[in-house]
């Protein structure tokens, strides 16, 4: 199914369910709020996220600076200050392929998208679940790593409590979103065609991230607290 949708070029990947806390202050991207704001229902202010491949978030970008894959986020709050900025608060909830981006229509982009359903296939469900304990496993054993060597406040109150999900899709979700990964990294799990896949390569994330820490004695970067970093746009 294509849609267009306006879109929101950001220098991270969006998941599905993890919270996008975003500062507006450019023009263009107040327009794109404003635009989502006139529409009646929650349901329909909707645009789409896609990481940078080339560039910053404040320039200029057409399809051949973005990735093709991206996920859609929802506005659900939306704070506006008196000179016109906005602070929002949006949440990931469907993946796409880009497969054009309008640069002409209005003053932010649109994108022509096809929406990329996770895969139901019961055998790669069955792998997916079969894959979860190992998952949650390695996950574990990063996040006590990176709370030995950058304290316990480095670890989300979540993961400290052991409150993870046990659901294949939304800890892939969770993982991909919250550890220490690059773009590139990021970028690669969520074009997999499904949790299966995802889980896989998180498998082996975690195990090169979780030896990385404890040779460095050092976090390479800053852990997210399961949700991605506020954007500066």
């Amino acid at each position: 199914m294509t849609d267009a949708i306006p879109l929101f070029p950001l220098g991270t990947v969006l998941f599905p369910g993890v919270v996008l806390p975003l500062h507006i202050f450019e023009p263009r991207y107040r327009a794109l709020v404003a635009h989502l704001m006139r529409r009646a229902g929650e349901d329909d202010r909707e645009f789409g996220v896609v990481a940078i491949r080339r560039g910053t978030e404040t320039g200029d970008h057409d399809d051949s600076t973005l990735y093709e894959i991206g996920c859609s986020a929802q506005l659900r709050q939306v704070t506006r200050h008196p000179d016109g900025r906005y602070d929002v608060v949006a949440v990931g909830r469907r993946r796409f392929s880009l497969l054009d981006v309008d640069t002409e229509s209005a003053p932010y982009l649109q994108a022509s998208v096809d929406w990329l359903p996770e895969q139901t296939d019961p055998a790669d469900l069955r792998r997916a679940e079969a894959l979860v304990p190992s998952v949650l496993a390695a996950f574990r054993r990063y996040l006590r790593e990176l709370a030995d060597v950058a304290g316990p406040d480095a670890v989300s109150p979540e993961a400290a409590q052991d409150q993870l999900p046990d659901d294949p899709a939304v800890l892939s979700h969770l993982v991909a979103a919250s550890a220490s990964l690059t773009v590139a990294d990021r970028q690669e799990l969520l074009a997999e065609p499904d949790a299966a896949h995802r889980l896989r390569g998180e498998l082996g994330l975690l195990r090169r991230e979780t030896s990385l820490v404890a040779a460095l004695s050092a976090v390479p970067a800053a852990l997210t607290d399961f949700q991605v970093p506020a954007g500066v746009n």
